[in-house]
């Protein structure tokens, strides 16, 4: 296991115009560093998060997938980040985490943001992806999962968890304060990453993307910044932590139900 370096792209995404945001993004990615690891995205970041499911879903093996598949090759580092995605009579908000050779694991977001009605228009996924790289066991997520630390749990399978989002300025307390208590209680690095501007619906996002370490200290505070933020997440410090302070001892036991 080696120290991880990680990429934030914290951007204002055009509403429900594929083609503009790919080619903004692809543009914004030229300037990744060639030591990067992993390029993190936000959540439908081709779209913005638009319920207009007949419009923007893309089908299996779309452009947004070939284009993520295509940038991860020319990074040569890992790219993930969510899409809407008509899979048989289904639409998901379908997390894609793309290898630069090719390999493609996915995510299907599991709690869906009702106030918003995503849970008429979008199917919810049943399980969790655990996905490696350099060593690092990742579970990458997707926004209103944040808010349900049951199915946030380290059962010590992961090292960093991720969550890709569109979550809006009048609760970016509730985004900050959640990320921070999911690295803390989770022994774990956190990264969520965000978007800025505002959508066709007129919801405002402040972005507040953060790299977190275990502890629960701020590594990167992106705030209301486009552009792409770097970090080192450090292995040795995560593996002594856990050594040093092993409150995963004397977790509960659970159990997860479909």
């Amino acid at each position: 296991m080696q120290n991880l370096n990680v990429c934030l792209v914290q951007a204002e995404l055009v509403w429900e115009d594929s083609t503009e945001n790919c080619r903004e993004l692809g543009n914004q990615l030229v300037q990744v560093s060639p030591k990067t690891d992993l390029v993190v995205l936000p959540e439908m970041f081709s779209t913005g998060f638009s319920m207009n499911v007949k419009t923007i879903a893309e089908p299996v093996d779309g452009p947004g997938q070939k284009w993520l598949g295509e940038q991860a090759t020319a990074l040569n580092s890992a790219l993930t980040g969510s899409l809407s995605v008509k899979d048989g009579e289904a639409t998901y908000n379908r997390l894609f985490f793309n290898y630069p050779d090719g390999q493609v694991a996915q995510y299907d977001k599991k709690h869906l943001f009702r106030m918003a009605g995503e849970h008429q228009r979008y199917a919810a996924g049943e399980d969790r992806l655990i996905v490696e790289l350099a060593g690092w066991r990742i579970c990458p997520l997707v926004c209103y999962d944040l808010r349900f630390p049951v199915w946030c749990r380290n059962r010590q399978d992961y090292d960093l968890l991720i969550f890709v989002a569109n979550w809006p300025k009048r609760r970016r307390m509730h985004w900050r304060q959640l990320l921070i208590a999911r690295a803390i209680e989770n022994q774990a690095y956190v990264i969520g990453v965000n978007r800025v501007g505002t959508d066709g619906n007129g919801v405002d996002y402040s972005g507040d993307s953060l790299v977190i370490s275990p502890t629960g200290e701020l590594l990167v505070d992106c705030r209301d910044q486009s552009g792409l933020f770097s970090a080192e997440l450090d292995a040795e410090a995560l593996q002594s932590y856990r050594e040093k302070f092993p409150c995963h001892m004397d977790a509960d036991e659970f159990t997860l139900h479909s």
